[in-house]
């Protein structure tokens, strides 16, 4: 039975008799110690990493690469070298691109393994001795003191004073008091867990004894190395459209080109040797290769703009788009979307309720009363020194970034203190004796000598359960019933809350007791305190709500606290909470729900985090997950894209996210969601615009070989068009801005194709118009006496001008010659430079040579603008029809609206 039970309801007895320890200073025998660990192993995590070649290989996986690296061997085998090498060329660059992401993204499980304390104070055979922690076995008994990193998780046995920094692993702001109590209760959350130590968390006061329970992955934080090493990350919906579209084009091409194939041998008008080397160029052209290196390319330069401009650095190239297509945010709540840092924002004196301006540990404030600043009177100037002296905190400021060495709670009524006395302000007490905060007491207490009046004074702050009795022996008349209306109206609040007061002490006191504060002391006030929602969060979570996307909250805090974070917050209209041990009562199905109706999750665990986000990816939403601590880690492994703060999180953290926020800013995430619209944007109209010229270049070759006709093309020809033309042009789209209105449409759905049926539509007629354009120019041209060399050089130029023009139609959604018409100089200049490139082209001898081309006449060079001119203008045409049939529909269901609300 007693082996059943979860670390924290073992008694001290039982781990005494399951660990065969009569007295627990005695420690194990190092014979007994050697076996536990060859039997279970060191106290170490196990990492495994992926060899580099592996990786390399696995940018290979890739439809559209397949068919070109078929393609390259083809031409190989038919003599045709030049061709070969250019196309080996597209695909050696993309897998490097892609090796290259990969590479550079770090293991988050070496810095879980990294987090492990290196050293271990254990008793064995009677004696404390430092070793390797890495040594420990279960039934080892660890020493603790101030500073010590845990080395295992411990059940506390013997404490004096002992608090544990745990915000890393449960989420919790303030340290933990520790106690020896056993916890009778199954379901208790980790920061309930008062008699456990966990690995990897620090110990800020005090000293304590622990038995370790649990090792290596058996712990914590192994359990949370397990989850990450565990999760699958699945594919970004951009990488999945863009697969999708890659296999699609792929099947058709290739089917297309089985067809032309056997039509071709039916007709016999070529060669097999020449039939075969029109269906590979066709095969060639029609294949968009320029595809994944211009999707990478406007990604990498969305990335660094990120960077540069948003302080957001993106791990992964498709992170940063996948944040256009969030429909969810999961967020950590201390330090993401609260500060982590306690401050006080409410003093109770007598009658008086004042507020306290400015958040953090910066002491930048007032003290206000019916929002105007108040004069320091007597009651309250005694409020702040007491919080100030019975206090063993240290406020820092190094370069002006404020920090604390101690208590968040401590810290709180320093820098309250500061914000009315300057920083190095030196005030008029020494200090004399003082009874340090523990939790069998739960107050700390200093005594002073006032050094202007000589007079001792006793500070006190701590629980007002514990002040109340001492200020009513004090005084009979305290009225406690409505100190504890106070107290109850600010926790109902989320807030912490501490009582303050004093004692006069007597010249002959030297010493302080709990005697000494029980007989009595005037009490001072309360404060309220809370760990602050960030102010830049509201404004970002309007432009979130606005923009379809739901905020959901996962913390390890109290559901009451949680709640009135999120509420400051503006999370939701209405805000559901649920706690950890209520949402592992529930099935899958029932999880699944209230992953999407719930806005809080209070009390979870690290591996609630990752069934909230699992649920929510079942339920086919786009879900991003942003946190900074260890246990944040596997939920932001699993996410779609997960984002870790750069200042506050753990290396865990970063390791485990795609994309950092330098500067910790969670309002950063409306930005990067507004960014990552936009270059899914400018991403489809790039796919938009290369497809139907790649489609055109194929519909000539196939109509060429239907027609019986000598190729108008060569391969080389359309390796420009395609490569260099494409790539050039599409460079246009990388400084393309964000459309109006980005912000205020809704998310798109998650399984949706990268093209609906209009762009499947415009894609065909585009893809013909610019075919029949070009072979009837060309055919027009040999018809009036010009050579070959000639018409296949202005077909080349037909094509691309006709993707000059046309790129006006793609840049916006609305009219080419509109406001947008400019709004993107840049792409004015790659025109120049495309124009410039096709003059060299046409007219370097070298380029003649290389690509069988030959010098224009002006009328040449005028049928080329002008058919480009053509696409222009039908495609512009088709826009306007169905620009003015939404208005029409846009205006019908506004009549629509009014009718019924009327």
């Amino acid at each position: 039975m007693e082996s059943k039970m979860k670390n924290h309801q073992k008694t001290v007895a039982s781990l005494s008799k399951n660990y065969a320890q009569e007295d627990f200073e005695s420690g194990l025998s190092q014979i007994e110690a050697n076996k536990r660990l060859e039997s279970d192993g060191p106290n170490q995590l196990v990492t495994e990493t992926t060899p580099k070649w592996k990786l390399f290989a696995r940018q290979f996986n890739n439809m559209i690469i397949y068919i070109l690296i078929f393609a390259a061997l083809l031409t190989v085998v038919m003599g045709h070298t030049s061709d070969a090498v250019i196309i080996g060329l597209v695909v050696i660059i993309n897998a490097l691109i892609g090796y290259y992401q990969e590479v550079n993204a770090s293991d988050a499980l070496e810095k879980i393994k990294s987090m492990l304390s290196t050293q271990a104070t254990v008793y064995r055979e009677g004696q404390r001795l430092d070793i390797p922690a890495e040594e420990l076995v279960t039934g080892d008994v660890v020493f603790l003191e101030a500073g010590d990193s845990v080395p295992a998780d411990l059940r506390i046995i013997d404490i004096d004073s002992l608090r544990i920094q745990e915000s890393a692993l449960t989420g919790e702001a303030d340290s933990v008091e520790k106690t020896i109590e056993t916890l009778i209760a199954t379901d208790v959350a980790l920061a309930e867990q008062t008699n456990i130590a966990f690995a990897s968390t620090s110990v800020t006061n005090g000293s304590g004894l622990g038995v370790v329970v649990a090792t290596a992955e058996e712990t914590e934080i192994g359990k949370i190395s397990l989850e990450v090493k565990g999760v699958k990350e699945r594919k970004t919906p951009l990488m999945q459209e863009i697969d999708g579209l890659g296999k699609g084009v792929s099947y058709v091409v290739m089917g297309a080109a089985i067809v032309l194939f056997i039509i071709g041998i039916l007709l016999e008008t070529h060669s097999l040797s020449i039939l075969s080397l029109a269906v590979v160029t066709m095969i060639v052209g029609s294949i968009p290769e320029g595809l994944p290196a211009t999707t990478s390319v406007i990604l990498a330069m969305g990335v660094s703009d990120m960077a540069k401009k948003k302080h957001t650095i993106v791990k992964s190239l498709p992170a940063v788009e996948t944040l256009g297509s969030v429909d969810i945010i999961a967020t950590d709540k201390t330090g993401t979307l609260t500060k982590n840092e306690m401050t006080v924002k409410d003093i109770y004196i007598d009658n008086h309720h004042y507020e306290v301006t400015g958040d953090g540990y910066n002491p930048k404030g007032e003290i206000t009363e019916f929002e105007n600043p108040v004069e320091l009177n007597q009651q309250l100037a005694l409020f702040l020194d007491a919080g100030y002296e019975a206090n063993d905190t240290t406020l820092i400021n190094e370069d002006d970034t404020w920090s604390l060495n101690g208590e968040p709670t401590d810290g709180s009524f320093l820098t309250l203190y500061h914000k009315i006395h300057d920083y190095g302000y030196k005030n008029k007490y020494d200090e004399l004796d003082m009874i340090p905060f523990d939790s069998d007491y739960r107050y700390m207490a200093k005594l002073v000598l006032d050094t202007e009046t000589k007079q001792k004074i006793l500070f006190i702050k701590g629980s007002p359960d514990k002040l109340f009795p001492m200020a009513t022996t004090q005084d009979p008349k305290f009225d406690q019933v409505k100190w504890d209306s106070k107290v109850e109206e600010l926790s109902l609040q989320g807030k912490r809350v501490v009582a303050v007061g004093y004692q006069l002490i007597p010249d002959e006191v030297n010493e302080i007791s709990h005697d000494l504060l029980f007989s009595g002391i005037t009490f001072l006030g309360l404060a309220g305190i809370i760990d602050p929602p960030r102010e830049e969060v509201i404004g970002s979570l309007k432009d979130m709500r606005k923009a379809g996307v739901d905020v959901k909250m996962i913390t390890g805090d109290h559901p009451l606290t949680a709640k009135t974070i999120g509420e400051k917050l503006g999370l939701a209209d209405k805000i559901n909470v649920i706690t950890g041990p209520e949402w592992d009562k529930m099935s899958e199905d029932e999880q699944q729900i209230a992953a999407l109706n719930y806005q809080v999750f209070a009390r979870t665990t690290p591996k609630n985090k990752l069934e909230i986000i699992s649920a929510l990816q079942a339920s086919k939403k786009v879900t991003a997950m942003t946190g900074d601590g260890v246990n944040d880690a596997p939920a932001l492994k699993k996410a779609d894209i997960g984002v870790a703060m750069g200042i506050k999180g753990t290396d865990v953290a970063k390791d485990s996210a795609d994309m950092i926020l330098a500067d910790d800013n969670f309002a950063t995430m409306s930005v990067a969601i507004k960014e990552g619209r936009r270059i899914y944007d400018n991403i489809k109209k790039s796919i938009l615009f290369l497809l139907p010229t790649s489609f055109a270049e194929g519909l000539i070759i196939a109509i060429t070989i239907l027609m019986q006709r000598d190729m108008p093309l060569q391969a080389t020809q359309l390796l420009w068009i395609n490569m260099v033309s494409a790539i050039t042009i599409q460079f246009a789209f990388i400084f393309e801005p964000a459309e109006d209105g980005i912000m205020e449409r809704p998310p798109r759905k998650t399984g949706r194709g990268l093209m609906n049926k209009q762009d499947v539509f415009q894609m065909t007629y585009v893809s013909i118009l610019m075919a029949v354009v070009s072979i009837v120019s060309y055919e027009w041209l040999m018809y009036m006496g010009a050579n070959q060399v000639t018409a296949s050089t202005m077909m080349v130029n037909i094509i691309v001008f006709s993707k000059i023009f046309y790129l006006f139609n793609i840049r916006t959604s609305k009219l080419a010659f509109s406001r947008s018409f400019f709004t993107n100089p840049k792409a004015f200049l790659i025109i120049g430079i495309m124009i410039a490139l096709q003059l060299i082209l046409t007219y370097v001898p070298f380029m003649q040579g290389a690509f069988h081309t030959g010098p224009m006449t002006g009328l040449e060079w005028l049928i080329s603008v002008v058919c480009g001119l053509v696409v222009l203008i039908v495609v512009e045409i088709d826009k306007f029809i169905r620009l003015r049939i939404q208005i029409s529909r846009n205006q019908k269901v506004s009549v629509q609206t009014e009718i019924k609300v009327s």
